[in-house]
């Protein structure tokens, strides 16, 4: 959801990220019209749902019925197919397995986030569909649902600004009282900068908006170069980009990091067009921003909480896969073997039962802590799920393997602070070889070991 990207760019990007990073099998995005109505304007995950959905037009009041008996969870809306009247499905309805299990995801269970534009309008509705655990999304599924719907919208208002400008850029370079106007009262930072000339690369112009966002006075900023104030890690690629700009009618978009005069650094986001001012005239560079550094910082938060169990903070199943696969990767190169461990931890349902879940949480929180200190550098700790945790060592067998073990169940069984409970861990192990090939078969035999080894200990 990048800033400066065409509506249509973004609204596409908005459903990859749900599908790609949030963990659902199908996003549809309803874009609303300025006469109410909504339009299929993207949809991921689903060639059928695409093929089915893309550019039908609905009413304005095609959601208000399901709403009416929806379940509303924050800013979310939750139809349970349960409640919808007998015989009545709206839309496409996925073809797959229905489970008995009350907590599982329904094929005609719906899931709407609306989006709204930084002054409350709502632009659109998003709709997903199919959670990758089968069942219906926990508390920390729907917030970060809820964070990207609000990221979505205000990407998405911001697409609409940013066609208009660049519709208006025509008119704007034969009016300059236009220009003025439009430049000085824009919302949004605006500056000229010379692309010609004996002045090239310098600012011209900024708006009181540009002032504010970077926070340097029109004087300190008029007649410097902007790139003296951007952190570029790719300078060549910049010049051949704004070169290829000039060499056609496209738009220029940026994301560069800005340093502020008190040293602090934003993300700068916007769009960058060529404007001719006549025969003889250099031309211009129109520069469009916004600080995006919200939005940055929350897109690092929604990758971070993707890939990590929200209660230890340990990476979770599905960063334990990446991980696993370039593990995989160099012992098929070197040879040499890894281990995945598989720990499961013993009486810990005591806990949960004599000092109540709150107290299981901090437990498990601590014993987090000790499994990560306790692997080497490199070594990845994992929940997953429950009192299971695993542990992927690269470049381990032997004694060296053996003392990691001891370690780590030297570490688990130290007494937990308050709590007179004995855990300790049981550990089972698989080794990983060059012809290792699927994480989920491994776990299942680590698995295994370890109940063989609780077993024998008895």
């Amino acid at each position: 959801m990048g800033a400066g990207r065409s509506l249509a760019e973004t609204l596409q990007a908005v459903v990859d990220g749900v599908v790609d990073g949030l963990g659902f099998g199908i996003a549809v995005l309803n874009l609303r019209h300025p006469d109410g109505k909504f339009e299929v304007i993207a949809v991921a995950g689903s060639p059928e749902a695409r093929e089915a959905l893309l550019g039908t037009v609905s009413a304005a009041d095609i959601f208000d019925s399901e709403f009416a008996i929806a379940d509303v969870w924050g800013k979310l809306r939750f139809v349970p197919h349960e409640r919808l009247p007998e015989g009545e499905v709206v839309g496409w309805v996925p073809d797959v397995p229905v489970s008995d299990d009350p907590d599982a995801w329904h094929p005609l269970d719906a899931l709407f986030a609306p989006l709204y534009s930084p002054d409350g309008e709502l632009v659109g509705m998003l709709a997903v569909d199919l959670p990758e655990d089968q069942r219906r999304p926990g508390p920390i599924h729907r917030e970060l649902l809820e964070i990207f719907a609000t990221q979505a919208g205000l990407a998405i208002d911001k697409a609409r600004l940013t066609e208009q400008l660049i519709a208006e850029k025509t008119r704007l370079e034969a009016s300059e009282a236009t220009f003025r106007l439009v430049f000085e009262g824009a919302g949004n930072g605006m500056a000229t900068i010379a692309f010609d000339g004996p002045e090239q690369g310098r600012i011209l112009r900024v708006n009181a908006a540009f002032c504010r966002i970077t926070g340097y006075t029109a004087d300190q900023l008029v007649g410097t170069r902007l790139v003296t104030f951007l952190r570029d890690g790719e300078p060549d690629q910049t010049r051949q980009e704004v070169e290829d700009v000039a060499g056609g009618n496209d738009t220029y978009r940026f994301e560069r990091v800005f340093t502020r005069p008190s040293g602090n650094e934003i993300w700068l986001g916007g769009t960058a067009a060529i404007v001719a001012q006549g025969s003889g005239q250099p031309r211009i560079l129109l520069v469009q921003i916004d600080d995006v550094t919200a939005r940055k910082d929350a897109e690092r938060e929604l990758r971070h909480h993707a890939a990590h169990d929200p209660l230890t903070g340990l990476p979770n199943r599905r960063l334990l896969q990446h991980r696993f696969v370039k593990v995989l990767e160099r012992t098929q190169a070197t040879g040499r073997p890894g281990a995945l461990l598989f720990c499961d931890l013993n009486h810990f349902k005591l806990v949960n039962d004599r000092y109540g879940h709150e107290a299981g949480d901090r437990a498990l929180r601590e014993i987090a802590d000790r499994l990560s200190a306790g692997v080497r550098h490199g070594d990845t700790v994992a929940r997953l799920g429950g009192d299971e945790f695993a542990v992927l060592a690269e470049d381990i067998a032997g004694d060296d393997l053996d003392t990691l073990i001891s370690r780590l169940e030297a570490a688990v069984s130290v007494p937990l602070p308050n709590i007179e409970v004995e855990i300790t861990t049981s550990v089972g192990t698989v080794p990983i070889t060059p012809t290792s090939t699927d994480l989920d078969a491994l776990l299942h035999q680590a698995d295994q070991a370890m109940y063989a080894t609780k077993h024998h200990r008895g």
